[in-house]
């Protein structure tokens, strides 16, 4: 069986904790291959947000990338993928993926997903957002396949830790692509 591949995305915003899960989530699936590529303010953040930091993040995933590799198999839209999510998403980044400004290899790969009409999923991390912010997330989730899912928490399912809240919002990314994770709870 070949795997399915996803391209996952780390920048400079808060919330490290949420991609180290999505990567630990991605990992029990032995039918995904992850591809990984942060920019250097997402590998700062994770450094500062998670005690294992980026090179966690990277003992979990199958192919790392250099951000300013602008060449990188994930820059072509030959490179099949499954589609690309960006956690968390500074908006930084999403103003460069809005502008098709492509300067490095995570805003290449959004790109290219775009161009392909793949999955991208934008998970931004800002608050509060200015009409810019707004207007660059409402240019993207006007794309077709492009999904803006801020990473907001939920309490219908009485989360009790920390740990329940972070898979309950991975969860809900995850279904976005298809990929359906234990512990995750839909209102009933």
């Amino acid at each position: 069986m070949e795997k399915k591949r996803f391209i996952v995305g780390v920048s400079g915003a808060s919330g490290a904790p949420l991609a180290r899960r999505l990567l630990k989530e991605l990992k029990k699936q032995e039918q995904v291959e992850v591809h990984l590529v942060m920019t250097d303010g997402g590998v700062r953040t994770a450094d500062e947000e998670w005690e294992g930091g980026a090179e966690e993040f990277r003992k979990l995933t199958d192919v790392v990338y250099d951000n300013r590799d602008i060449g990188a198999a994930i820059a072509s839209g030959s490179f099949q993928t499954e589609g690309m999510i960006i956690l968390p998403c500074s908006m930084k980044t999403v103003a460069g993926i809005a502008s098709g400004y492509s300067d490095n290899l995570l805003l290449r790969a959004a790109d290219v997903m775009i161009k392909e009409q793949r999955r991208l999923v934008l998970c931004p991390r800002e608050m509060p957002l200015s009409r810019i912010h707004l207007e660059n997330l409402a240019r993207l989730a006007s794309l077709p396949n492009v999904f803006v899912m801020p990473p907001v928490l939920g309490y219908y399912h009485h989360p009790k830790t920390l740990e329940e809240m972070e898979r309950q919002i991975v969860g809900r990314i995850l279904e976005k692509c298809g990929i359906q994770i234990d512990g995750f709870n839909r209102w009933k």
